[in-house]
């Protein structure tokens, strides 16, 4: 058993920095996105809100695996040479868009959760729209979205493993290219893969919520 740890291990560590740089890029990159998204649909009218209603549901409504293929497989096929992608960015794409779908419902919300009284004073001492809702709005709404951004993130982080249909050799699939040199340690070597995940995730929610707890918790008055 010592063997298999010390000849695996090496391997699942090699996965599990692939799949910590394909979930921060995706965090970053989802995030900044969902963000924007969030903010349109609360500020930019109906129209705008529809449309961009209609790709949160799109996606949110269909398995993320659906998307990779679109994104890998298919969207190559068209002839469009900047379509061509590896797997990575396309794996990175993928789930950035994914990971936008939960943060822009997370922002619009928390700002809506906001009472629009905040707003209408902010307005009557002579703020622009824009004014109020930056220095109104978002430092009311940004301590709502904490927690939940959270738990989303360490979705993602496990959601990385999908990634591995395209060839991607994230932590999921280090452990199955183990497995299948020691197929007598399927227990130990998924046991390893589960425990690299979990030193992974446990960090993250728990900075999550050292983050609401440092920011405290927003009393929003009715």
């Amino acid at each position: 058993m010592v063997d298999v740890i010390w000849v695996t291990m090496p391997f699942l560590l090699a996965g599990l920095w692939i799949t910590i740089k394909i979930s921060l890029i995706t965090i970053l990159c989802g995030s900044l996105l969902g963000f924007v998204v969030g903010m349109l649909r609360t500020v930019g009218g109906w129209a705008v809100s529809t449309t961009l209603g209609l790709y949160i549901h799109a996606l949110r409504g269909t398995p993320f695996l659906v998307h990779l293929y679109i994104i890998y497989f298919v969207l190559p096929a068209t002839g469009i040479s900047w379509l061509q992608l590896e797997a990575f960015p396309a794996a990175v794409i993928s789930l950035s868009l994914y990971t936008s779908t939960y943060v822009a419902e997370i922002v619009r919300a928390a700002i809506e959760a906001v009472p629009r009284g905040q707003s209408e004073a902010a307005r009557s001492t002579g703020m622009t729209a824009l004014q109020s809702m930056w220095y109104v709005v978002l430092p009311q709404a940004l301590k709502l979205m904490i927690p939940p951004m959270g738990g989303v993130y360490v979705i993602i982080i496990k959601g990385t493993s999908i990634v591995s249909v395209i060839g991607i050799a994230e932590l999921v699939r280090a452990g199955e290219h183990a497995t299948q040199r020691h197929p007598k340690e399927l227990m130990l070597i998924y046991g390893m893969t589960a425990l690299l995940y979990f030193a992974y995730c446990y960090p993250v929610l728990r900075l999550a919520r050292w983050a609401e707890t440092k920011f405290g918790s927003v009393r929003l008055p009715s």
